[in-house]
This record gives C-alpha cells, sequence and structure tokens, in this order.
C-alpha cells in the first residue's frame, strides 16, 4: 500500500462532498445533515498495481470506494486455479460482502495503481440505521454486485477463444474514448476468460493482423479499437 494520502481524521468531510465520483458511489444521496453522522476517519489511499487491497477469509471491517484505476476481484477454484471473477472499475465499491457477513469472500488486488476511500464498516453501519437512503442504496449496489459479477462470468465464458478475447476488449474499453481499450497482463486475461496464455496471445495478434485493433504501446496492454462490429461478431477459431 502506497498512504500517498492519508486523513488521520477526516477534516470537515469536505473531499467526500466536492467528490468528482460522488454521483457513482455510496454517498451520492447524502444530505448536508448526513455527513454530521460521520465520525470515524475515512482515510484517502494508493495501491500501486499488484498489491492487494484485502483478501478472501480476512476479517471485515470496511468497505472501499474505487476512485480511479481498476481493480480485480479473485477466487480459487476447487482445483487450485485463480479465477477472475469480476473487474472493478471507477465508482465501484469493494468489499460490499462485509454488509452480510463477517468475511471477505473473494482477494481484491490492484490491476493498475489506484486510488480508493476507505469506509470503516461502523461508519456504513451507523449511516445505514439512521439514514434510510443510504439503506437503499446500499441494497442497490449490492444487488448490482451479484449481478454484474453473474454478466460477467455469463458473457465472458461462452463461445469460442475469439469470442471471449473480442468481449474482453469491448467491456475493457474507456468511458471517455470508446476508441480505446486498456488491458491486463495475459495471465490476468487468461483467468478472466478461462483461456491459456498462448491461446489469448495468438488471438490478440491475430485481431491485430486483421485490423480489428490496433496496438498503442510496447508491451501490449493499451489497444485502439479499429472495427467493434467485426469484434461484436468474430469469426470462429
Amino acid at each position: 500500500m502506497i498512504p500517498i494520502k492519508t486523513e488521520s481524521a477526516w477534516r470537515g468531510t469536505a473531499d467526500c462532498r466536492r467528490c468528482g465520483i460522488r454521483d457513482m458511489v455510496l454517498f451520492a444521496d447524502l444530505r448536508e445533515e448526513d455527513f454530521n453522522l460521520i465520525h470515524a476517519p475515512i482515510d484517502d489511499l494508493e495501491y500501486a498495481a499488484g498489491q492487494p487491497l484485502l483478501r478472501m477469509g480476512e476479517t471485515a471491517t470496511s468497505l472501499y470506494t474505487l476512485r480511479s484505476g481498476v481493480i480485480k476481484l479473485v477466487r480459487n477454484t476447487v482445483d487450485g486455479r485463480q479465477r477472475i471473477v469480476r473487474v472493478l472499475r471507477s465508482g465501484d465499491v469493494v468489499g460490499l460482502e462485509a454488509l452480510m457477513g463477517p468475511t471477505y469472500d473473494s482477494d481484491a488486488i490492484a490491476l493498475t495503481p489506484i486510488k480508493v476511500c476507505r469506509l470503516p464498516l461502523q461508519v456504513i453501519q451507523r449511516l445505514n440505521r439512521e439514514t434510510p437512503r443510504l439503506h437503499q442504496r446500499l441494497l442497490e449496489q449490492w444487488h448490482h454486485s451479484l449481478k454484474e459479477a453473474d454478466d460477467w462470468l455469463a458473457e465472458l465464458n461462452f463461445g469460442n477463444a475469439r469470442q471471449r478475447v473480442a468481449g474482453l476488449i469491448l467491456k475493457m474499453r474507456s468511458a471517455h474514448d470508446p476508441e480505446v481499450c486498456t488491458l491486463f497482463s495475459r495471465e490476468d486475461m487468461g483467468a478472466m476468460l478461462d483461456l491459456k496464455l498462448e491461446t489469448v496471445s495468438r488471438t490478440l495478434n491475430a485481431f491485430a493482423r486483421e485490423g480489428l485493433v490496433e496496438p498503442m504501446d510496447k508491451i501490449g496492454r493499451v489497444y485502439r479499437v479499429v472495427d467493434a462490429e467485426r469484434l461484436r461478431a468474430p469469426k470462429g477459431d
């Protein structure tokens, strides 16, 4: 963890009120008087790529709102393999299972450098009791989280290798520039799509040769989506 900016006490809640992604996260529906209920520190933290934010089985003490960057949620399969069950981006909430049970149910690991706000569970529980708007927001977030995980597994594990890789490319396009897609290591992509590393590399290279995507960096993480329509209906293996 890189604690670039950590408030030892949350100073007047000014940052949350002015947060650029506030409308996307838990505090979107809070009013001015609701902020006065918050007394525990809310920390503004940064993590480097590859660092764990939380671990499966750890005692759940906090929720996290993701302000920037990308996080993978990882679970171990019965045969010992790691499986990425969801990817989180700006505005998502990490660790919602803390509201339902004593431990976290997945590893949360930074895929890119990330910035998060750590919300102590006691803060959420108090607001939940005293602010019905937040209670409704939490229920909506929980339902959304479950649906996203189900959709992720269903959509990205259906079809042949080309269809799976194409689906991931389309999902990972930037919200600000849909022609730009930022991917991860081939190992991570294989874990997401249940494909071998060699298959992922071969498929990406084929897409580049066919003019569907164009590499924008030397390590093969950033691509320009040249032909989204053909990616939506890629030919078979």
